[in-house]
């Protein structure tokens, strides 16, 4: 078989070139010099760290960042509406913690907005419960029986005649007094009447059942205050957990009432 001179050396010549690049390869790593960036000299070293170039890349980046948020915001400030207007304009305020939205006047009385401000969740349900087991004890007591007697009346009486029903004396149906035909209770007969020795009942009796009533009132409406403040000092700190998604609120706060929100549906373990 004839051999191509010419190929072999060439070929010959590529490995020689090959053996002398890796053999100074070799050399010039052994003989490199690391080279380390200079300190802060110690005439400068009360302004702190020398920046390095990476120090800087990084502050230049962040620089150039901030920079073309600020022209992408110029560009629409200058496009902007000056007619335009939003409700949450009117609606927030920036203070030293952020962005907060403004408070309603209609979501929360001086009352509710006082305690909320100073007292904590503990003492509005420790208060709630105390007048929660006066107002049991009070009702277990009173009976509310005169509230039994603001009740409508709807009892129907039937008659043979058309003239009956002219002519028709409720009390005299009902054998008892005129005055008793108001009362859902105790309504004594005509002739349980004639046999009833009845106590004299002075004014300062009937003063004292209607100071009792008007007191357990107030303690109805101050229980029901202290249920709606609870309410709303809870969603409030439900709110506060980070870990969680944001809720979706449904419905607005009012003072009758607590916002209503809806979280995402978390299954347990």
């Amino acid at each position: 078989m004839p051999v191509d001179f010419h190929q072999a050396y060439l070929f010959e010549v590529l490995n020689n070139k090959e053996s002398n690049m890796s053999s100074w390869k070799k050399a010039s790593k052994t003989n490199q010099k690391t080279h380390r960036e200079r300190h802060q000299p110690e005439a400068r070293a009360h302004l702190g760290l020398l920046e390095k170039k990476k120090d800087y890349k990084k502050r230049s980046n962040d620089y150039h960042r901030k920079q073309k948020i600020l022209k992408i915001l110029r560009k629409k400030a200058l496009n902007k509406n000056p007619d335009e207007f939003y409700f949450h304009m009117i609606n927030s305020k920036m203070l030293a913690s952020g962005h907060k939205e403004k408070i309603k006047p209609d979501t929360h009385t001086p009352e509710q907005l006082k305690i909320m401000e100073t007292k904590d969740l503990k003492y509005v349900n420790y208060k709630r419960t105390i007048e929660h087991k006066k107002i049991d004890k009070m009702q277990s007591t009173l009976h509310l029986l005169d509230s039994a007697n603001q009740v409508r009346n709807n009892h129907t009486f039937f008659v043979e005649s058309t003239d009956e029903v002219k002519n028709f004396n409720l009390a005299a149906r009902l054998d008892t007094h005129p005055s008793l035909l108001n009362r859902k209770t105790n309504r004594i007969r005509n002739s349980d009447l004639q046999n009833l020795n009845l106590p004299d009942v002075s004014s300062e009796a009937l003063q004292e059942k209607k100071k009792v009533y008007n007191e357990l009132e107030k303690r109805l409406n101050r229980e029901k205050e202290l249920s709606i403040i609870q309410q709303k000092l809870e969603i409030k700190k439900f709110l506060k957990d980070k870990t969680a998604k944001k809720p979706k609120q449904i419905k607005p706060g009012t003072k009758d009432a607590p916002p209503v929100y809806k979280w995402e549906y978390k299954r347990k373990k």
